[in-house]
């Protein structure tokens, strides 16, 4: 089958607008249920990084509350420690997009602090729009669109139509008045258009080859889209 590379926040911290570092990283719900549909599906996956570091994951994502109780925030504590993929991303800066035959990006509010500015990421993004291979961003993870302008200025996703976490969940998260900036608002200025969901619910937009989802409940529809897409 194909090789599908995720590209994963290599940040452990999200730099409030007062110079608080709230603990972060990756969100686990969104790095494990397109994970396991890839994985049941019979395709490899590739964790690459920005310098190759082992991605953390945000303590708070593996907590009972927000997965449906203890027994499945067990359960998806146990696919993360055994994903040796993750134990072993390889550096961003060295990824050949044509290894793989699609792109996913899980969120959490890592994106926020390093994708979101990452040029090799951006420029990433861009050839993988361009190249018409299925393109998956989730959640916080649209930050990284941010980084994918070109030599105008202009962003490669202007007049594209995504979901992204809004500024309404970020508002019920308790982070939008603690934030620097918000992912909506930063998108909205950029030319994307961010078609809002109702708060928590799923909500995946498909525009081209750009499949993008609202949030951590948008996980799993939004990799069964990759996966129809991938054919």
């Amino acid at each position: 089958m194909s090789k599908i590379l995720f590209v994963m926040t290599g940040a452990d911290h999200w730099t409030l607008a007062d110079g608080t570092l709230h603990p972060t990283g990756f969100w686990a719900e969104e790095a494990v249920a397109p994970y396991e549909a890839f994985k049941a599906a019979g395709h490899e996956i590739v964790v690459a990084t920005p310098g190759g570091v082992v991605p953390t994951v945000d303590k708070g994502s593996l907590a009972a509350e927000v997965n449906g109780g203890q027994e499945n925030a067990d359960r998806i504590a146990g696919v993360l420690d055994a994903a040796q993929e993750l134990r072993n991303p390889i550096r961003l800066e060295d990824v050949d997009l044509d290894d793989y035959a699609a792109v996913f990006y899980p969120g959490g509010h890592g994106p926020m602090e390093d994708l979101a500015v990452n040029p090799e990421s951006g420029r990433l993004l861009t050839s993988a729009l361009e190249s018409g291979k299925p393109l998956g961003v989730v959640c916080h993870a649209p930050a990284a669109l941010l980084a994918a302008t070109g030599a105008d200025g202009a962003n490669a996703f202007a007049g594209y139509r995504v979901a992204a976490f809004t500024n309404a969940e970020e508002t019920q998260a308790g982070f939008a008045d603690k934030a620097k900036w918000l992912l909506q608002d930063r998108l909205t200025e950029a030319g994307v258009q961010v078609q809002a969901g109702e708060p928590w619910a799923p909500n995946v937009v498909l525009d081209r080859n750009l499949v993008t989802g609202q949030n951590p409940a948008s996980s799993a529809p939004l990799a069964a889209e990759l996966l129809k897409a991938l054919g």
